[in-house]
């Protein structure tokens, strides 16, 4: 059998992208153009901060709590071992959707009552007031959520990422006297950057996709202003061709930014 060699596809010019630029320009002159669709894109795009919001937040939070998981899968300890594989695979076997709902209704009642518990001397000395699990916030609640089930995926991406070092620059930095958390700072982590920062943009450009299901909290994002305008005027073919766009803007605009900075890392000199 014959072996096929393909041209490699990123020196083609992008087709698609100026597709998408004229697709995207007859959008906005039918929005500006037309009463109905500016009144729809005004309505919508007010959720545009807690779309960002909760979609940074979740994303820097999930990248902190996967790096530490991370780092437990690949500890000398069994137990520490044991404890971050079972996090991962229970976790990825459980949707998104699903995780939201039990944070919201499960975990986040769960907390309140621990934490009133744990200060009930505090609040019957008059120091502290109960707390209500409507003051724990559906926001909140999302981005937490989301950090849970985001994490499992991204520990195992920095877990490939460090493995992917090469074993003998870490025996040379021990032999020249770094100790375990010099060794991750100045040889691995930098190297491991470089392997996973493709997937982790992936990652993040699909968290602002999967920011559209704290709409079923009620969280004013995006989507949630979507729900509830065509909810009342029925505009349900506007209205959704609008978060589209946006959804569309927000997505491709991000990759490209990303595949810059990633394509500025592959230049750049290692070390």
């Amino acid at each position: 059998m014959s072996l096929i060699k393909h041209s490699t596809t990123e020196n083609d010019f992008p087709w698609w992208l100026v597709a998408l630029v004229v697709i995207g320009a007859g959008l906005a002159v039918t929005i500006i153009a037309t009463d109905l669709y500016a009144q729809v894109f005004s309505t919508v795009v007010k959720g545009i901060g807690i779309t960002i919001f909760v979609t940074l937040a979740a994303f820097f939070l999930a990248v902190v709590f996967g790096l530490g998981i991370a780092l437990l899968g690949l500890s000398d300890n069994v137990v520490l071992r044991q404890i971050a594989r079972f996090y991962i695979e229970v976790i990825r076997g459980i949707p998104i959707l699903v995780l939201l709902f039990y944070i919201a209704f499960v975990g986040a009642p769960g907390l309140v009552s621990l934490y009133n518990w744990v200060t009930t001397p505090l609040v019957s000395a008059g120091w502290l007031e109960p707390v209500l699990v409507r003051d724990f916030s559906l926001v909140w609640r999302a981005i937490i959520a989301l950090t849970i089930g985001y994490a499992s995926f991204l520990a195992e991406i920095f877990r490939a990422g460090i493995q992917s070092v090469d074993e003998g620059q870490i025996e040379a930095a021990k032999a020249l006297g770094l100790n375990r958390y010099q060794r991750f700072r100045l040889i691995i982590l930098p190297q491991a950057v470089r392997t996973v920062f493709p997937p982790l943009s992936n990652d993040f450009v699909s968290m602002v996709k999967d920011s559209s299901l704290v709409s079923v909290l009620g969280v004013a994002d995006i989507t949630q202003m979507a729900k509830v305008y065509a909810a009342g005027s029925f505009r349900f073919f506007e209205t959704y061709s609008i978060v589209a766009y946006i959804y569309l803007i927000l997505t491709v605009g991000l990759s490209l930014v990303l595949r810059r900075i990633e394509k500025a890392m592959r230049r750049a000199p290692a070390g």
